[in-house]
């Protein structure tokens, strides 16, 4: 199973505002959609999951089946399922034939993914901002990877995408 972690940030390390705010520019947002509609299925967090289906994302990125991680119970609906864990989400997008996903998580989830070893690339489009206080890529933990350069490129006269990958 290929994990490619992607997500856009600032220049200090945040994906979104504390407020969930995501102020990023247009270029930004065509490249998510364009990353993001090449996948048949995507992991987020709880969070990220209702932020998307308030802005009807899912719709926009052609409607993958998602995995969402959560600590609370919820009722999985067709091309939805809620699990607890990174194992838990391998495992279903294995059961179902799928051998590649697209994380979007929030730090949190995208922490427990490092740590756990299932990040395989990661994708980072740069914003040249800077947050004050915000979410940051990877929530702090007890974690590590090395990591590989395999792309750069300018995705606009003033923003670039980082293309690493982890197992190196």
């Amino acid at each position: 199973m290929k994990i490619t972690l992607y997500l856009a940030m600032s220049l200090n390390g945040y994906v979104a505002k504390d407020n969930d705010e995501t102020p990023w520019s247009k270029e930004i947002w065509e490249s998510y959609y364009k990353i993001a509609g090449k996948f048949k299925t995507i992991i987020v967090g709880r969070r990220t999951y209702q932020i998307m289906k308030e802005a009807d994302e899912f719709e926009k990125i052609g409607n993958p089946f998602t995995v969402v991680l959560s600590e609370k119970n919820q009722v999985a609906e067709s091309g939805l399922v809620f699990v607890r864990t990174p194992s838990e989400a391998i495992k279903v997008l294995k059961n179902k034939s799928f051998t590649e996903a697209l994380l979007i998580g929030g730090g949190k989830v995208n922490a427990s993914f490092i740590k756990e070893g299932f990040i395989d690339e990661i994708i980072l489009d740069i914003e040249p901002t800077i947050f004050g206080k915000g979410i940051q890529l990877f929530a702090p933990d007890t974690y590590e990877s090395k990591l590989q350069l395999i792309e750069f490129k300018k995705i606009s006269s003033n923003i670039l995408q980082l293309h690493y990958r982890t197992k190196i």
